[in-house]
């Protein structure tokens, strides 16, 4: 693992032992043999909600539950600033022959780092890879994933219940089109305005 990754441990859930790592039982596993029958057969519609890191409580534990599809790995593990990247200290343990490894680290929670570190079949290839259904991600350079939650409380229940009706064809509707490139210009300099600097105002127009 890169170095200046390392450097990053202290914003992690802290330091985990291998013993510390439990394997997922059938029945606390995210994936049913259902959605293993969606999956293989490449109809499963929400994997977004199967695979990544889900923050979850298990055994009377919380912390986050790992998931993914390596169907030519030989071994997966989860490194992070939780167990200062150590590649062997959480290993995955593979589901059937789904090719979906999965496993659950205790005390992970938002805003650790992480990677999955795989070892492959052929030619012993090993690579430490960003998980492809990570919902937050640190800016690069830098490329590990991270621990996060989408939990918002919505307040748009009255919009929602009447939506259908708003929707219907029978009602007028409103169109807006922009280009924010070309709207505005640095005064002088002919060069657009960035976004952060104009979005306020233009969501307030459109308000």
């Amino acid at each position: 693992m890169r170095g200046e990754e390392k450097t990053e441990a202290d914003s992690g859930a802290g330091a985990l032992s291998r013993a510390d790592q439990w394997q997922v039982a059938p029945k606390d596993s995210f994936i049913t043999d259902d959605d293993l029958h969606l999956f293989n057969e490449g109809t499963h519609a929400r994997l977004y909600e199967k695979l990544g890191a889900h923050r979850a409580k298990i055994g009377g534990s919380k912390g986050t539950y790992f998931a993914v599809w390596a169907p030519n790995a030989d071994a997966v593990s989860v490194t992070g600033n939780f167990n200062d990247w150590d590649k062997e200290s959480h290993p995955l343990s593979r589901r059937a022959n789904s090719g979906i490894w999965e496993g659950f680290i205790p005390g992970v929670d938002n805003g650790a780092l992480y990677k999955y570190f795989i070892r492959s079949r052929f030619m012993d290839y090993r690579a430490d890879k960003a998980d492809p259904f990570s919902v937050f991600n640190e800016i690069p350079p830098k490329t590990a994933s991270i621990v996060w939650d989408l939990d918002y409380a919505w307040g748009d229940r009255d919009w929602m219940a009447r939506r259908r009706e708003c929707n219907a064809l029978t009602k007028p509707i409103s169109i807006y089109e922009m280009h924010l490139g070309s709207w505005r210009r640095v005064p002088g300099r002919g060069k657009p305005l960035a976004f952060v600097s104009r979005d306020g105002a233009f969501a307030g127009g459109l308000s």
